[in-house]
């Protein structure tokens, strides 16, 4: 695990990406670095962001900037938390506990997998900024008994992830030697050998510790190990899941409900329709429909035709600057995955500590550039699309904008 100067020579979201690289071996580092197919939705979730400039103002008093945004009534220090991450403890010794401890450290919400590899009681009780992201079972009894389970463990905030209807095609992690379920081969023993640092202080001091693990998190009971046979099976059933199943959520739960992974503005209108109380606008990283678009070239139309409830995205972000074009466009909040998971591969809670206070220190320092004190005033006017062919252009005509 990297040491607390070794981690100081990193100075941005980036930088994590090219250590967890060294540090983790092939296989693992390709699951969590890949996306699906020809990888076209991944690259544009990054490119977007390049089609859209800042408009600055100048002298205006910006010594103290206010970085805190509210959601339902809870504060958090800065617009940005930790997305859902899929396996976090195969990748980091305890991953899924140590990013939801930095993220109370740092006052910023962490939304933790349903298919991840520690119970979700155990992470619940780190704090309440801990959010609970589910896949739904297949049955209606196994759904509502997965409801009954997270409200009893005392989770407030429940995301339902809705764009993953059937498996993607991750051709990636079988280039990549990752599978599932994952099988020990000699190809992967031998690429463990060459990482020391995640077989020794992962691999090793997981299965020492806890046993070989289980998928926790997709029923109200204990899944199956990840090495088994049946793992696939268990992730299949969910291609008849429509919204009577959201409906059936919504009279069971009595927390907030978020819904992830809408893309559609009419599926937004719809999740409004049937009671949801936040909506994330997201493509999974890239990681499931190849080709889906980007979602912060649809994030504001669905603001606009849902103003009543938080419009929050992920897929994509790296920098402060990412973030407030974000918020420019209407989101309320953003959420990073990826590059928390390689911190917390590399240095643990230190790690996800130092990342966490990079980016947020890129808003509140872009923030004041901006000429801006205080991050929820970001607006429109803030950003100008750079080519007439990009889809923001109309929203974001200089003509129609007012100067104050």
């Amino acid at each position: 695990m990297y040491s607390k100067k070794r981690l100081e020579r990193l100075l941005c979201l980036d930088d994590f990406e090219v250590e967890a690289q060294k540090f983790l071996p092939k296989s693992i580092f390709g699951y969590v670095s890949g996306a699906t197919e020809t990888n076209s939705s991944f690259h544009d979730n990054r490119a977007v962001f390049a089609e859209l400039g800042f408009v600055p103002r100048v002298l205006s008093d910006v010594s103290k900037v206010n970085t805190e945004v509210t959601l339902w009534g809870d504060t958090y220090s800065s617009p940005v938390g930790i997305a859902p991450m899929g396996l976090s403890a195969i990748s980091a010794y305890r991953g899924d506990c140590v990013l939801a401890e930095s993220a109370l450290g740092k006052n910023v919400p962490m939304i933790m997998s349903g298919s991840s590899l520690t119970r979700l009681e155990d992470v619940a009780t780190i704090g309440k900024n801990v959010w609970f992201q589910a896949y739904l079972p297949g049955r209606d009894d196994q759904i509502i008994s997965l409801i009954e389970r997270v409200a009893a463990a005392g989770y407030e905030k429940l995301v339902i992830t809705v764009d993953t209807p059937v498996a993607a095609n991750r051709e990636n992690n079988i280039r990549a030697g990752f599978s599932t379920p994952l099988r020990p081969t000699m190809k992967l023993m031998l690429d463990g050998i060459r990482h020391p640092g995640w077989t020794i202080g992962t691999l090793l001091r997981t299965v020492y510790n806890s046993g070989i693990p289980h998928f926790e998190n997709n029923y109200a009971s204990r899944g199956v190990p990840i090495i088994s046979r049946n793992v696939l099976r268990d992730f299949s059933d969910r291609g008849h899941l429509n919204w009577d199943h959201l409906r059936l959520i919504r009279k069971l739960w009595a927390g907030k409900l978020i819904v992830k992974g809408i893309i559609a503005t009419e599926d937004a209108r719809l999740a409004v329709a049937n009671g949801v109380d936040g909506i994330i606008v997201s493509n999974h990283g890239g990681r499931q429909l190849d080709g889906t678009v980007s979602p912060l070239r649809v994030l504001p139309e669905i603001v606009e035709a849902c103003p009543t409830i938080p419009i929050m995205m992920d897929s994509g972000i790296r920098r402060g600057t990412d973030v407030l074009k974000s918020l420019a466009l209407g989101a309320k909040f953003v959420f990073v995955g990826r590059p928390f998971g390689y911190a917390a591969a590399i240095g643990g809670k230190r790690g996800v500590d130092h990342a966490l206070d990079l980016l947020c220190a890129e808003v509140r320092r872009n923030t004041a550039m901006l000429g801006l004190t205080d991050v929820n005033s970001i607006t429109k006017h803030s950003i100008r699309a750079l080519s007439s062919s990009s889809v923001f252009f109309q929203r974001l005509d200089p003509y129609s904008a007012s100067v104050s």
